[in-house]
């Protein structure tokens, strides 16, 4: 299960991260604020998204609120020390799925996170997308039109996917590097760079446009 938590509170942050991470083996995206996990959310394919009340830069309620506005689907819970009815009925009606007040014990996190999952909220992702006549094949990882394909590497195809998915927002360089390499590699920004540039050598073989575009000083966004 791969979750991502939003929770400003170091201590309970650490804690959390460390026990769904050991006991349950799940694959934890952590952060601190509204932002990030408004940024992560719609970047990431997440099984459930654990938003925390309250958070700088934009809380829980309010990120969530903004992703169902934005047609969000995924499975959402709520983590908040509000616990009236009031309190509880602003986080359902903001779109979350689920509410859990702290202090809570971890078995009962992981019994709600698996009844979420249970839902089956994910989408069910087609194998291949077509864009401008190109064929972008996630199960060979390929490229193709016109009977004329094109294989990627691994990495290039991981970009371009990550790409697709968020068609016409602007990603961070930050945000890709954390999301195809991670931040415990050796590597540098300027393989994100070098990448870009030979995935565009790729796709101009199919398009005279530019897919991939550089948005100086922050990312890139695929626009087509």
């Amino acid at each position: 299960m791969h979750v991502l938590l939003a929770e400003d509170d170091l201590k309970l942050g650490e804690l959390t991260t460390y026990m769904l991470s050991k006991k349950a083996k799940y694959e934890v995206d952590w952060v601190q604020n509204g932002e990030d996990a408004y940024d992560y959310a719609i970047a990431t394919h997440y099984d459930v998204l654990i938003l925390d009340w309250m958070m700088p830069n934009g809380d829980g309620v309010e990120v969530c609120r903004k992703l169902r506005k934005e047609g969000y689907g995924g499975a959402i819970l709520m983590l908040t020390a509000k616990d009236s009815i009031q309190d509880r009925v602003l986080g359902l009606d903001a779109g979350a799925d689920d509410y859990l007040v702290k202090p809570f014990e971890i078995e009962e996190l992981l019994a709600r996170l698996r009844a979420l999952t249970r839902r089956n909220f994910s989408p069910i992702r087609e194998e291949q997308v077509t864009i401008d006549g190109i064929i972008i094949n996630r199960t060979s990882q390929t490229i193709s039109k016109d009977a004329k394909i094109i294989q990627l590497t691994p990495r290039e195809f991981q970009l371009l996917d990550l790409l697709v998915d968020n068609k016409g927002q602007v990603l961070t360089r930050e945000l890709i590097f954390e999301r195809i390499w991670g931040y415990d590699t050796d590597v540098s920004y300027k393989t994100i760079d070098a990448t870009v540039k030979l995935l565009r050598k790729k796709l101009a073989k199919f398009s005279k446009g530019t897919w991939l575009q550089s948005i100086r000083g922050v990312g890139y966004k695929l626009e087509t």
